[in-house]
């Protein structure tokens, strides 16, 4: 399919640049094959039935968005600002760099923004390999939690790129980027459907009979990437890191059994459980869902608002119909709702 057939347009000031308050205060939009209803999260246990479950994606965000300046090679040390995606051991991450232009194999980098001190002494790495857009192979000197603390003291919360052009990363989003189960340590970036959630309405669900698993993906900064290609066929997806466990699995499996629905919280529980097909996996996937993919482990989905041409309105897109979402999309900017990472949310039924 074309991009362009994925392309609306958003006024600017639809875009979220702090959550609600409480969290599950935000709105809701229930888009079904032939109604749309206009709810509060808060409501969400009266919208599911006893039976049915939730996936949560419990990883955790890490302050993966770096500054620095390469040092040792010539008589300039140019600034550059690294974001983490992929960790590929105790060690080594894959990384977004700018100016990428700057940077050869072999380079040495020193990572630490002004007043603040990593107690380990610098971070630093060396750039093991420079692939294509901006993408290199970070090897750091430090290994194991050594480097977690240092990452974790000098790093900042990598806030997407349509938040963080409007106003400056505080200390407030490291609370606000992460949701209330966060867990497993290693996202760049936040399973921005979970963030809806608060401990109040995760008892009000248990008591309506709704329960819940966990799987984990690692979100990678790959998300946040435009799709340059004219048509969906030529876009590769950049890989991230999941795992379902084979208890989880057979839970989901009895509860559809017992006739409930899997209803994944967010497009990284959708894509995990789709790479799964319900089977243990441990590993990453590249998934990329788009108008004609056949669902096997969802039945329903919650997801927030997302930007045009990306590959999560594709994904949407494919779960519930591109003509009934075109129509969603327009009703919610129409009525106010809040846009992509920190805004309101929808759930989803599939298309007829």
């Amino acid at each position: 399919m074309r991009v362009s057939d994925f392309d609306f347009e958003l006024p600017p000031e639809r875009i979220a640049l702090r959550p609600a308050s409480p969290r599950d205060s935000s709105k809701l939009l229930v888009v079904r094959p032939d109604v749309l209803e206009d709810r509060s999260f808060r409501e969400l246990p009266g919208l599911l039935r006893a039976g049915d479950v939730l996936v949560f994606n419990d990883t955790r965000v890490i302050p993966a968005a770096l500054s620095g300046h390469r040092y040792g090679r010539g008589g300039t040390t140019p600034k550059i600002e690294a974001l983490l995606h992929m960790r590929l051991d105790g060690y080594r991450w894959k990384a977004f760099v700018k100016p990428a232009k700057k940077l050869e194999k072999g380079d040495r980098l020193r990572f630490g923004n002004e007043g603040k001190v990593c107690l380990l002494g610098n971070l630093d790495a060396t750039v093991e390999e420079k692939g294509e857009a901006g993408e290199v192979t970070l090897a750091f000197d430090f290994h194991g939690p050594a480097l977690e603390e240092a990452i974790a003291t000098l790093g900042e919360m990598p806030l997407p790129p349509y938040i963080a052009g409007k106003r400056g990363t505080d200390e407030q989003d490291r609370t606000d980027y992460q949701t209330v189960y966060a867990e497993k340590e290693g996202a760049v970036a936040a399973p921005t459907a979970g963030l809806h959630f608060t401990p109040r309405l995760m008892n009000d669900l248990q008591e309506a009979g709704i329960s819940r698993e966990f799987v984990t993906l690692h979100v990678g900064a790959g998300t946040f990437l435009p799709v340059k290609a004219e048509d969906t066929k030529d876009h590769r997806m950049h890989s991230e890191w999941g795992e379902v466990t084979a208890e989880t699995c057979a839970r989901l499996k009895a509860a559809r059994a017992r006739g409930g629905r899997i209803v994944a919280v967010g497009t990284t529980s959708l894509r995990l459980l789709e790479s799964s097909g319900l089977e243990p996996f441990s590993g990453t996937t590249d998934i990329f869902i788009t108008p004609g993919y056949r669902f096997r482990a969802v039945d329903l989905l919650i997801t927030n608002f997302h930007l045009p041409k990306s590959t999560l309105f594709m994904l949407v897109s494919a779960f519930a119909g591109l003509e009934r979402m075109r129509f969603a999309y327009a009703h919610a900017i129409a009525q106010d709702y809040r846009f992509y990472s920190y805004g309101d949310s929808s759930l989803l039924f599939p298309a007829a």
